[in-house]
């Protein structure tokens, strides 16, 4: 196999990448609070070919000096945009719509291996009940909702109303006339880079966090006490995603041909040396 194919294969698995990425942000252009990804490239190895033995018979060469024939690219990062998505009206009480970048929910996920605490902006809450008294405050996938103390927001007795006040305070208006107030957990995040998707719109931290050598308070900042004047939500609406039909759909055309353009390397790779190999 010679360096052409080498070179048009290696490009080939990583266009398919970021032929996935572009078409995962396609298909979530309805999902509530979606954050796109773009992908960025970066050369792999390549070697220098120098046309010279002795440096000073370059002088005033106008052109870099020898030549560089590379292997290929590839992927080098996978980055969301929180960019601010258009905001929805909906006028349903329980859904909640973050009017400002880089704030989102907490929420408890249950895996196999224990809990964990995740980061959404998918504001669509609902009530599940729990006993005949008492409900919990869940996401769409049946993810508890967490309170600023990251406990699961559970409210006894029926329920009549719910009223959001300034930063992030729900108020719960009951049937026999009392209330209960209870913090919306929320947390700015600073470094979104840090952050992988865990599936059903949340996102959480990777595995191997600990290995990074990276505290919490660089990547994310809880919104609690002083800092909830920070907090900016809207009640009875949810926030679209980020993603633009218009520019995703020419990014993908161009992928597909650069994934043509690749494919016909090879091709025409495997004519020449089929030439070569037929000459008697």
């Amino acid at each position: 196999m010679n360096r052409t194919m080498i070179t048009a294969q290696n490009t080939l698995t990583q266009l398919q990448k970021q032929m996935d990425i572009v078409s995962h942000n396609m298909a979530n252009i309805d999902t509530t609070g979606y954050k796109r990804r773009e992908a960025s490239f970066t050369d792999l190895l390549f070697q220098q070919f120098n046309n010279q033995t002795l440096p000073q018979l370059e002088t005033n060469r106008l052109t870099p000096n020898g030549i560089r024939q590379g292997v290929g690219a590839k992927l080098a990062q996978s980055q969301m945009v929180g960019s601010q998505g258009s905001v929805k009206t909906t006028e349903r009480s329980l859904d909640f719509a973050f009017t400002t970048e880089g704030q989102y929910f907490k929420v408890l996920e249950q895996g196999e291996n224990g809990s964990s605490i995740r980061y959404t902006r998918d504001g669509a809450f609902y009530l599940t009940p729990l006993s005949p008294n008492e409900t919990m405050l869940v996401t769409g996938s049946g993810h508890p909702v967490l309170d600023e103390n990251n406990n699961p927001i559970t409210i006894n007795g029926p329920i009549k109303e719910f009223s959001l006040q300034d930063n992030g305070r729900v108020l719960v208006s009951m049937n026999n006339g009392s209330t209960v107030e209870f913090n919306l957990g929320v947390v700015q995040v600073k470094k979104s880079q840090f952050f992988e998707q865990k599936g059903e719109n949340l996102l959480g931290l990777p595995e191997n966090f600990a290995e990074l050598n990276t505290s919490m308070d660089e990547i994310l900042t809880e919104l609690n006490g002083p800092l909830r004047n920070q907090i900016a939500i809207q009640q009875g609406a949810l926030e679209q995603s980020n993603v633009d039909m218009s520019k995703e759909m020419p990014e993908l055309i161009t992928l597909q041909r650069a994934y043509q353009f690749q494919s016909r390397s090879i091709s025409i790779a495997d004519q020449m040396m089929g030439l070569i190999n037929g000459i008697r």
